[in-house]
């Protein structure tokens, strides 16, 4: 349980289509935003919490669906792990990028939920988190992450089908200082309003975690997962690969991330 301490948030709409495509657009109709700018914070764990979300809820290998009728999809995204810096009024002044790798948002597409958190966490085995991670030697143009693409498929019964767009990490909306800056600003000073959540009281009632694993936001989806549900048997794959050395195909190299779900 790596992140059993830390807090686990959530970017919406960080890619072009995402919402449109999860139908959920109809969700921000009333939150203002930049143009291109995400909609919003929203938390998958609060540790030490008593509600749903104190629930760890990550899990490497096995995504268990929930035990009442839900449609539930593949969210593919990268997170990142964060130190928090607070300063002397509790207040979140920084946050150090440490390391990332592939994420599985798995979220189900519940009518009438008030918050996004609803969707997001419904027991231990409904978030996907790689084994592996990869360092950031600095977020922002010129690190490691430049190069990296971010894919996703299901296969079922035996077929493999891509699910998520094949996209660039520099394809997020925002990404490197400017996501971290609005991050920080979200979290400081989102309110409760609509889908969304006041993040700054979670902290405070988290008693101010040290760390945060946040997933930076989910790819538009390809045809297959734009369409399809997931169902007991099938196998998730989210891969990041860089692009200098390898492909997006699910053979494995030092430099590719490969979180692999079997559904339960």
């Amino acid at each position: 349980m790596k992140f059993k301490d830390s807090i686990g948030l959530g970017v919406a709409g960080n890619f072009a289509k995402h919402l449109q495509q999860a139908g959920e657009l109809k969700d921000f109709e009333n939150i203002e935003t930049k143009e291109d700018e995400p909609k919003g914070v929203f938390p998958f764990y609060l540790p030490e919490s008593e509600c749903f979300l104190g629930t760890y809820s990550l899990h490497s290998e096995k995504l268990e669906l929930p035990d009442y009728e839900a449609n539930a999809q593949v969210e593919p995204e990268i997170a990142i792990h964060f130190d928090i810096v607070y300063d002397e009024n509790k207040k979140v002044v920084d946050l150090i990028a440490k390391e990332f790798t592939t994420f599985n948002d798995c979220t189900i597409r519940k009518e009438g939920a008030d918050k996004i958190s609803e969707k997001k966490s419904w027991g231990s085995f409904s978030k996907g988190v790689a084994k592996q991670w990869i360092a950031i030697d600095k977020f922002e143009e010129g690190g490691v992450m430049d190069n990296y693409h971010l894919c996703s498929y299901v296969r079922r019964d035996g077929t493999l089908h891509p699910y998520g767009v094949d996209a660039p990490l520099l394809g997020y909306s925002y990404f490197y200082s400017q996501l971290k800056e609005w991050l920080i600003e979200k979290i400081n000073h989102q309110e409760d309003f609509g889908p969304l959540e006041d993040i700054a009281s979670h902290l405070e009632n988290c008693n101010y975690p040290k760390q945060a694993l946040i997933s930076i936001g989910a790819t538009a989806y390809e045809k297959f997962g734009e369409e399809n549900y997931l169902q007991s048997g099938d196998e998730i794959f989210v891969v990041a690969y860089d692009k200098r050395y390898d492909d997006n195909s699910l053979e494995k190299s030092e430099s590719k991330i490969i979180l692999e779900q079997k559904v339960f």
